[in-house]
Order: structure tokens, then C-alpha cells, then sequence
């Protein structure tokens, strides 16, 4: 924290305004503010502590701040600049004052006025105007409270050497204020509270164990007057044992009741259970009897249905047998259905073969027109077998499709196609004819288009052999092909090229002809443009000089027009000032007037407040007998006031708006009157339109001067470019002669080329497309021969393998496996039918061949309803019984119950009495009266006494250094007599005797600078514990005058060490020596009209 300005008006002996720069001061690190007693040397550092905490420190009243020299006009104001931190703070306070009435007589009272700003980017910035957010933003800066920073910044008169002589009482006052200890305070009556709680939860508990007892006794039935549980349970010590040894005798007693009950149980028990079997035995031979004649009455029913059952059981073995034939079915079915495809897409491909043998009806190459009389063709789909052999059968598809597996089996060898053999084309015997000659690929024709031995169809087959060739022979034609393309493309580029020679021809020939015509025009063109450039010329001579004319005359033309402008504003806003003046001053009058009436009328508005029983919050009584009543219509609320305050701020506000904007419009008048002269404004405006005439002919004159130089320019810049264009072209033309007749040379010799190579079609490209549209028919035939091939190869397997599957299932053909199968639904509706038969026929058998139904069927009929009866009444007795030893049980359970809940709570408590015991351990350690505690130290002085150990180090240092080497501080913790407190004892040890004595026994000298160094020592202490806010300026206040001169330089070297790092001392003395040895001083001069200060520097 560094200081920087302080401003002072109308504060304490200070009438007016007096300023003080520290900046000034701290130059050389050691200043002296000093002057006669009473002047106002200690008022200074009270304006520095009440700027940043809005009071002062001792016992100086708030109220009393203002001078009683100033005049009631000035304004009772401190401003104080500083950095705190890297923030360069400016804070501004007014303390509530009382002036005279602008208005009328009497006084009013001005509220207090806090301000905060700080420097940002070169410019003050408002912060805030809240007394409490700028309190708690300083506190918050400064880290500590307005007690503390004038113990460690202004280092009051004499206070610490009374520190030095205090009891331990009057020390732990003074350490617990500057180092807020009151948290320790706190937890020394944390723990007093928590102990009184225990002691309440200990208590709770105990009642708790008292109801159980009595809860226990209505439990066990016993009487009022009756001995038992609960009666006499001893004193508190002994609750826990008394309660559990009366729990343990009750549930022995119940025990005992409980055994005889339960003995009763079991002979009523023994009784009913001898009338219960009875009744039992009644009731199964009645069912046995029933069971028999039951059992006779199925047997009959079954018999009856055998022949039907029987037919049905053979149906199901068959259609299991089949199950093993189905999967074979299944793939026949699979690759019938391939073979039907692989067939079809063979028809397909000879038919593309057809449509592709009249494509290729032209020659091949250019050295040979033979028509392709290999390549094998198919006059359609008539040239293929449209049957096979063992047409695939379907599945069978419900109970009533079992016959058609058969036909589908045994009749499908018999489908075909008849009647094709008469439209097969010429094409067709070629390819046969081809076919035979290269090895056969055609099967033989058998009769009825079945399947021969070889699995061969009937009908012709496409020679994958002869098509395989013929695509070679192809792809080689096409191979041969790649060289005339590109050369085919050269000669399109060639003729594209002499297509692009001959137009530039015709271009250059064109340019030619017209830049020399251009050329011949141009020497009479010049003569004019030249001209028109000098008459230009000499016009713009003429504009440049009546410029600067021009340009004045208009600057006093519009300076007069806004003086003019300015002259009525400026009358209007000093009449709005006026106004605005008037206006305020009625609003702060009406405000005061509102004040005043609210202060008068304060005991009605307290009295408000008042109910019947409450204290008054002025006398604190609880009765109010005759509280205030407010006059009629003379009632102020604080509502009034505050709205009254806001109208004046309001008004206040637009005064000070214009005003400001009255002495910008006097600034702007001044400066135009300075600038337009006495002349009025018409004149100016005359002189000023005859100049802008003349100016502008003569600029409308010279305007064509650039335009007819760039004419000129560009006219010249014209002729050299069509001089080199009519040059280029005749270049490019003898060029050009001798490349055209090399592309002449090269179209002639591609022209005989291609023609070879094109074999009688237009271009290459289309020879080209026509040999790969044949490639790709032959290619595509020759995959479908092959797939129908191996389709006619799976059909064969797959008719074998379910012969042999039907033939292991023991059925004659597999016509009769198909008949055989049944639906799934069908099959799994027989399987249970014949399950349930099953077991229905074997459980009649069971029946009749048990014993017991048949030998109970030749006792007498029995009666089951008499023996139950007898049952019933021994049942009734055993109920009775039980009653009662559940009774008994119950009371043993609940007993059993509430001991257990007795010897919980008794754990339970066990934790909060060892609680109870442990915080009155520690409440007492803290508060010192433990018997552990031997120094008898509160917690909150144990604190004090680490601080005031810190304290005393650090004051040590500096104190042999003052002392010469001879003193040093020492803190004692040993015990005080007489029930005093402990560990907050100084002692001051003494190198020169080697002793330890009390700070008490120094002398005048050595109390003072004793009680310096403590003072410097407790600064640095509350500095580091506030965040070690850096503390770049100090005051120390009196004490100098009791030392001798060798001492005092001692001293102050102290202090002179203290300004390392930047950081300034101030000593606030009277001693005259200091003026000699401190030449930086602020002097406070008394006067009858009040004091002021003067500042005396090296300089001066």
C-alpha cells in the first residue's frame, strides 16, 4: 500500500482545503511531519484512516469532523489517492454535515457521500458510490480492519508502551482486537454448547430406559402393586444394571407360564390328532371305492375305439418313414429347378447368337470379305431341349396332396416339347454340323425328349469349343486395331489445325489493311490535339491562383453562419440553465422541507411499530399507553423523503447537464466570432459567391487540360501499337506458309493409311465397337453352355439319391415315400392323439390292476361326514389351548423383545455417555479449568500467545539494534498466580548483565524504543497474516524527545532501514533535533483562522 495525494477541506483544525503529496514526501523515504501541539499533525493520519474506513481511530467522535473554522459554505470533504495492490485507487468521503438553507432560514443536514475511482487506461473510471461495497472493497484490498492498520500503519501515541507495562488481561484485549481471535472465542463456547447438548442426549436417553421399565412390567401382567420388573431401579449410576436384571427375573416368570400352556397344547394336540386320523381313513376308503367303480367305467369306453386307433397308429408309422425320404425329395426338387433355369438362359444366348450372326454378316478385315462361317448360330429357343428326364416333384402341401407326389415323381419324365423339330433354321444344321465335326458337343436325339444314359437332353448344344476359338480369332482383329485409332486421331487434329492456320491468315490479312489505314489518318489528327492541350493549360494557370481567394472567402462566410447559429443557442441555453437553476434549488428546498417533517414527525412513525407485549425499540418497554399520532395531514413517510431526494437528484442532475453544455456553446461562439470578423454574414456570403463564380469558369476551362493530354497520349500510344501490330502480322504470315504445307504433306499420308484399316466401315472407332459387340455374345453363350451342362449333371445325382432314400425306407418307389408324408400340422395332431390314447390306456390298466381300490370295493360302504364331526369338536378343544400358549408365547416374545431394546439402548448409550465424558474433557482444557491444562490459558490466549511469541521475535531484532546490542524482547509462557491468565508475559532480556527482567523496569528512553521495535515487530506480524499486503508507507507518532542523541541516531537507523524496497517512514514529532536530521518535512501551522501545512523538501 502506497499513498500518493490527500486533499483535506473543512477536516478538523483545517478550514480550508490543504493538500499533502506523499509522492512528494516519500522521495527520500524518511519525511518529518511535525509542528506545534495542537496545529494538527495527528489530524492528518486521522483524514488517511478515514478516507479508507469512514472513521477515525481513539476516541475521537465521528460527528465532530468538521472544522469549526471553515464557513458554513465549504464542504467538510477528504480525497485520498493510493495503490493498493496494482489498483490505483482514488476514494472521496463526506461525512454527514449541517449547512444553512439555500432558501429561507435554518439548516439542513447533507447525507454522507462516499465515492470510489480508479485509474484505467490513462482516465479516472467511477468504481462505485455504495458506503458499504467501498468499505468491504477496501477492507478486502487492505486485508485489515480499520483497528488493525492504525496499530500497524500510524502507530499511535503511547500505546504500546502502555503494552510494555500491561497486565496479561489488558494485553489479550489489545492482541485479540488486532489479530480478530474472536473464532477461538467461538470454539471455547462450540464446545461448552456441545457438552450441554450430550448432557441433554444422556439425559433423553436415560428416560428412555425408565419407559422401558415400565413397558416391561404391563408386559410380564404383573399389578400396580405387584413386585416386579421396573419397581426400584436404583440410582442414576445404576439404571443400566437395574433395568436389565429386573428384564432377565420378568422373562423367567413368563418362561415358567409358558411351559405349562405348552403342555396343555400337546395332550389337546394327542386327542385331536387320534379324531383327525379317524376321519381321514373315513374319507380315503369312500375315495378308493369311488376310484374302482370309475376305473370299470373307462375300460369299457376304450374298448369300443380300438379299431380306429389301430388304423390311425399305422398311419403315423408311414408318414415317420417318409420324414427320412423328404430331405432327397427336397433336393431333386432344388435341382430340377436350376437345371429349368441353366436351360432357359442357354435359349436366351443362342437367340443373341442369331441377332449377332447378322451383325457380323460383313467382312471381317480389310484383306478378306469371308463371312463368319464358323461361328456357331441357333435359329431360337426351338434348337434346345425343353424337357429333362425326372422332373423335380413339389412338396407336398396339406393332408389332402399325399397323391400328388406321385404324378409329380413318376409322370414328369413324361413333359416335353413336341413339334419344334420342324422349325429349326439353317443356322441351326450349320452349328449341328460344325459341332460334329469338331468332336460332337450336340446330344442324340431320343425319343420323347427323355433323359438318355448319359444325362445328355435331346436336341442341339451350343460347341463351347468352336465359340472359344472364334473369340480368340476376335480379340486378335480387335488387338490389331490400337494403332490405326491413334493414328486416326492425328488426322482429325491435323485437319483441325489447318482449319485454325487459314482463319489467323485471314485475321492477319484483315489487321494489316487496317492499321495502315489508321496510319494514314493520323498526321492530321495530331495537329488538333496539341492544341486543345495549351488552351487548357493556360485556364488551369488562371484557376490555381483564384483558389486560395475562394477557400478564405468561404471559411469567414460559414464561420459567421455558425456564430450567428451559436449566438441564439447560447442564449437559449443560458436561459435553460436558469431555469434548470430554479428548479433544483425548489427540489433540494422541498427535500429538506420533507426531511425536516419526517425528523418531527419520527416518534408517530416509530410508534407504528409498537404491539401490545413487544419492547419499544427507543425506551424497551412492553407496554405503550400512549404512543404518537401524527398530525392530520402532516404525516411524512421515508417513502416521501427518499422521492423528494430522487426529484432533487433529478434536477440537480439537468442543472449540472446545462451548465456544461452553456460553457460548450460560450467556447464554440468565441472561437467562431475569432474566425468570421465583425462583418455580417450577407456581406461574406457576396464576397464569397462572386470569387466562386470566377473560380468556377476558370476551372471549367482548365478541366479539359488532364483529358486532352491523356487524348494526346493515347492517340500516340495508338500509332505505336498499330505500327507493331501491321509489323507482327506480316511476320506471322511468311511463317505460317511454310507449316501449312507440312500438315498438307502429313493429312495425305494418314488419309492412305486409315483407309486399310477401316475395312469398309466409316471410321476405326465403328470397326472397333462392332468387333467387341460379337465378343460379348460368344462370351455370354459360352458361360450359359457350361451352367447347363452342370445343371444336367446335379439333376442326374439328385435322381439317384432319392431312389435310394425311398428304397431304405422300405417303400417301393418314391412315389409311394411322397404319398406317405403328412402336413406338419397333420403329422404333429396324430403324435398327440396317439400319446394321449397311451396314456389314457395305461392309466385304466394301472387302476384296475391296484389293489387297494379293489379291496376297498368288498368292505361296506363308509361315512366320512359322522367321523369328521368328531374331528371338528377335538379340533375346537386344541384351538382353545393354543389360545392360550400363544398367549403365553407372546408375552415371552415381547419380553424377549423389549430386553433386547433395553440392551441396545444401553449399548447405544455407552458411546454418548464416553461423548459426554470426552467433550467435558475438552470444554474444560479450553476453557481452561482442567486440571491437563497447567498453565490454566483459555484457547483463545493460547492463540494470543503464539502471536504475541511471533510479535516479540520479530521485535527483538530491531530492538538490539536500537539498544546497541544490549536488549532483545522474549515472550514468557510461565504460569501467573492468583488465577491470572498465562503465556501473554514480555520479558526484556539484558546482554549486558545477562538477565531477564519485566518490560515494566525500562526506563523512559528504553520504553520508547522498546515499544517501537514491538510496534514495527507487531506490523510485520498482522501484515503477513493479512496476506502480506506490501506496506510501502508508515507513521510513527511521538516518543522521540525521551531519547539521548546516540540512541536516537540508533533509532533512526532503524527506521532509515525500514525504507529498503520503496517503502517510506513518517515521524510525527515535536523534537527540534529531528528538524536538523530529516530534511524532507511537512510542517502543520497553527492559526487563528485554522491550520494549513507546509511542505519542505531537499530541493527547497
Amino acid at each position: 500500500m502506497r499513498l500518493h495525494r490527500l486533499e483535506l477541506t473543512a477536516f478538523g483544525p483545517f478550514a480550508g482545503t490543504q493538500r499533502v503529496d506523499f509522492d512528494e514526501l516519500s522521495a527520500a523515504g524518511l519525511f518529518l511531519l511535525h509542528g506545534p501541539t495542537g496545529a494538527g499533525k495527528t489530524s492528518v493520519l486521522d483524514a488517511v484512516c478515514y478516507a479508507l474506513y469512514g472513521q477515525v481511530p481513539g476516541a475521537r467522535p465521528a460527528n465532530r469532523l468538521r472544522s469549526d473554522h471553515a464557513t458554513s459554505g465549504t464542504a467538510t470533504e477528504v480525497v485520498l489517492e493510493l495503490t493498493l495492490g496494482e489498483r490505483r485507487l482514488e476514494i472521496t468521503r463526506r461525512p454527514e454535515q449541517a449547512r444553512a438553507k439555500k432558501r429561507g432560514t435554518g439548516t439542513t443536514v447533507d447525507k454522507a457521500v462516499t465515492l470510489l475511482r480508479e485509474h484505467i487506461g490513462g482516465a479516472w473510471q467511477g468504481v462505485s458510490k455504495s458506503h458499504q461495497e467501498i468499505g468491504e472493497e477496501v477492507r478486502q484490498l487492505v486485508g485489515m480492519s480499520c483497528e488493525q492498520f492504525c496499530q500497524v500503519v500510524l502507530l499511535p501515541q503511547g500505546e504500546f508502551a502502555t503494552f510494555l507495562r500491561a497486565g496479561a488481561v489488558e494485553r489479550a484485549a489489545l492482541l485479540g482486537r488486532l489479530f480478530d481471535t474472536r473464532r477461538f472465542k467461538a470454539v471455547e463456547q462450540w464446545l461448552r454448547d456441545r457438552r450441554n447438548e450430550a448432557d441433554r442426549r444422556l439425559a433423553a436417553g436415560d428416560d428412555g430406559l425408565r419407559e422401558l421399565a415400565a413397558r416391561m412390567r404391563q408386559a410380564a401382567g404383573y399389578g400396580d402393586a405387584e413386585p416386579g420388573p421396573g419397581a426400584d431401579l436404583g440410582s442414576e449410576r445404576d439404571l443400566d444394571a437395574g433395568v436389565l436384571t429386573d428384564a432377565a427375573l420378568a422373562r423367567c416368570d413368563a418362561r415358567e407360564r409358558h411351559a405349562i400352556a405348552r403342555t396343555a397344547v400337546r395332550l389337546s394336540e394327542d386327542a385331536h390328532r387320534a379324531a383327525a386320523e379317524a376321519a381321514t381313513a373315513a374319507r380315503e376308503l369312500a375315495a378308493l371305492q369311488r376310484r374302482h367303480r370309475e376305473a370299470l367305467d373307462h375300460a369299457s369306453a376304450a374298448a369300443s375305439q380300438r379299431p380306429v386307433r389301430t388304423a390311425v397308429r399305422g398311419r403315423l408309422d408311414r408318414a415317420r418313414r417318409a420324414l427320412t425320404v423328404d430331405p432327397a425329395l427336397g433336393l431333386h426338387d432344388k435341382a430340377a429347378a436350376q437345371y429349368d433355369e441353366a436351360l432357359a438362359a442357354e435359349r436366351v444366348a443362342a437367340a443373341e447368337l442369331a441377332a449377332a450372326g447378322e451383325l457380323l454378316a460383313g467382312p471381317v478385315d480389310a484383306s478378306s470379305a469371308e463371312p463368319d462361317a464358323e461361328l456357331p448360330r441357333a435359329g431360337g429357343s426351338d434348337a434346345f431341349p425343353a424337357q429333362r428326364g425326372g422332373a423335380a416333384p413339389v412338396r407336398p402341401g396339406g393332408p389332402g396332396e399325399s397323391g400328388s407326389g406321385v404324378d409329380r415323381v413318376g409322370a414328369g419324365a413324361t413333359r416335353g416339347s413336341s413339334g419344334t423339330s420342324g422349325r429349326t433354321s439353317a443356322a441351326d444344321e450349320g452349328l449341328r454340323s460344325e459341332s460334329v465335326r469338331h468332336g460332337g458337343g450336340v446330344g442324340e436325339q431320343r425319343p420323347g425328349g427323355t433323359l438318355g444314359a448319359q444325362g445328355a437332353p435331346a436336341g442341339a448344344r451350343l460347341s463351347v469349343e468352336v465359340m472359344t476359338r472364334r473369340v480368340g480369332q476376335l480379340r486378335e482383329e480387335l488387338g490389331g486395331l490400337a494403332g490405326a485409332g491413334e493414328a486416326e486421331a492425328r488426322l482429325e487434329e491435323i485437319g483441325r489445325r489447318r482449319e485454325v492456320l487459314a482463319r489467323e491468315e485471314r485475321a492477319d490479312e484483315g489487321a494489316v489493311r487496317e492499321a495502315q489505314a489508321w496510319l494514314e489518318r493520323w498526321a492530321g489528327e495530331r495537329g488538333g490535339l496539341q492544341a486543345r492541350v495549351e488552351t487548357a493549360a493556360e485556364a488551369a494557370a488562371r484557376a490555381e491562383g483564384l483558389a486560395g481567394r475562394v477557400e478564405a472567402a468561404r471559411v469567414r462566410r460559414d464561420a459567421a453562419s455558425e456564430r450567428d447559429r451559436l449566438a441564439r443557442e447560447s442564449a437559449l441555453a443560458e436561459e435553460a440553465a436558469r431555469e434548470a437553476r430554479d428548479r433544483a434549488a425548489e427540489a433540494r428546498e422541498a427535500w429538506q422541507d420533507a426531511r425536516e417533517a419526517r425528523i418531527a414527525g419520527i416518534a408517530a412513525e416509530l410508534a407504528d411499530g409498537l404491539v401490545d407485549g413487544e419492547p419499544c425499540r427507543v425506551c424497551g418497554a412492553q407496554e405503550h399507553p400512549a404512543p404518537a399520532r401524527p398530525e392530520a395531514g402532516s404525516r411524512v413517510t421515508s417513502a416521501d423523503e427518499d422521492a423528494a431526494n430522487a426529484a432533487y437528484e433529478r434536477r440537480r442532475s439537468a442543472y449540472a447537464a446545462a451548465g456544461e453544455a452553456t460553457a460548450r456553446l460560450r467556447a464554440a461562439l468565441d472561437a467562431a466570432d475569432a474566425a468570421a470578423g465583425a462583418a455580417p454574414y450577407a456581406e461574406l456570403a457576396a464576397a464569397y459567391a462572386e470569387s466562386a463564380a470566377e473560380h468556377a469558369a476558370a476551372v471549367r476551362a482548365a478541366g479539359d487540360l488532364a483529358e486532352a493530354r491523356r487524348a494526346l497520349a493515347r492517340a500516340e500510344e495508338e500509332r505505336d501499337r498499330r505500327t507493331a501490330q501491321r509489323e507482327e502480322a506480316l511476320s506471322r504470315t511468311a511463317a505460317r506458309t511454310s507449316r501449312r504445307e507440312e500438315l498438307d504433306e502429313q493429312h495425305r499420308r494418314l488419309t492412305a493409311e486409315l483407309a486399310k484399316a477401316r475395312a469398309g466401315h466409316a471410321t476405326v472407332r465403328a470397326r472397333h465397337a462392332r468387333l467387341s459387340a460379337r465378343i460379348a455374345v460368344l462370351d455370354r453363350a459360352v458361360d450359359a453352355a457350361r451352367e447347363r451342362a452342370d445343371g444336367e449333371r446335379r439333376l442326374a445325382e439328385a435322381q439317384s439319391a432319392v431312389a435310394e432314400a425311398a428304397a431304405a425306407a422300405g417303400f417301393g418307389s418314391p412315389a409311394e415315400a411322397a404319398s406317405a408324408l403328412l402336413a406338419p400340422a397333420e403329422l404333429a395332431r396324430t403324435e398327440r392323439d396317439v400319446a394321449a390314447w397311451q396314456r389314457e390306456e395305461a392309466a385304466i390298466e394301472a387302476a384296475l390292476a391296484a389293489p387297494e381300490p379293489a379291496a376297498a370295493a368288498a368292505l361296506p360302504a363308509a361315512d366320512p361326514e359322522r367321523a369328521q364331526r368328531i374331528a371338528d369338536e377335538a379340533h375346537r378343544r386344541l384351538r382353545a389351548a393354543s389360545s392360550a400358549e400363544s398367549a403365553a408365547a407372546t408375552r415371552c416374545r415381547e419380553l424377549d423383545r423389549l430386553t433386547g431394546i433395553a440392551t441396545a439402548r444401553v449399548r447405544e448409550l455407552a458411546p454418548a455417555r464416553a461423548e459426554f465424558d470426552r467433550l467435558k474433557r475438552l470444554a474444560d482444557l479450553a476453557a481452561g479449568n482442567s486440571a491437563e491444562n497447567r498453565y490454566r490459558m483459555e484457547l483463545e490466549t493460547y492463540v494470543l500467545a503464539a502471536r504475541l511469541e511471533q510479535v516479540a521475535a520479530a521485535a527483538g531484532v530491531r530492538l538490539q539494534r536500537m539498544s546497541a546490542g544490549r536488549y532483545t524482547l522474549a515472550h514468557s509462557d510461565a504460569r501467573a498466580g492468583n488465577r491470572a491468565k498465562s503465556g501473554l508475559g514480555l520479558m526484556v532480556v539484558d546482554a549486558w548483565t545477562g538477565t531477564e527482567r519485566d518490560t515494566a523496569t525500562l526506563s523512559g528512553g528504553e520504553t520508547f524504543f522498546a515499544s517501537l521495535a514491538l510496534a514495527l515487530g507487531l506490523a510485520d506480524v498482522v501484515t503477513d497474516e493479512a496476506g502480506g499486503m506490501r506496506l510501502d508507507t508508515l507513521f510513527i507518532d511521538e516518543g522521540f524527545g525521551s531519547l539521548d542523541e546516540q540512541t536516537l541516531d540508533e533509532v533512526l537507523d532503524v527506521l532509515d532501514g525500514l525504507r529498503e524496497r520503496d517503502r517510506a517512514v513518517g515521524i510525527v514529532s515535536h523534537v527540534a533535533d529531528l528538524r536538523h536530521r530529516i530534511p524532507v518535512q511537512l510542517r502543520v501551522v497553527k492559526d487563528r483562522d485554522g491550520s494549513s501545512v507546509r511542505l519542505r523538501t531537499t530541493a527547497s
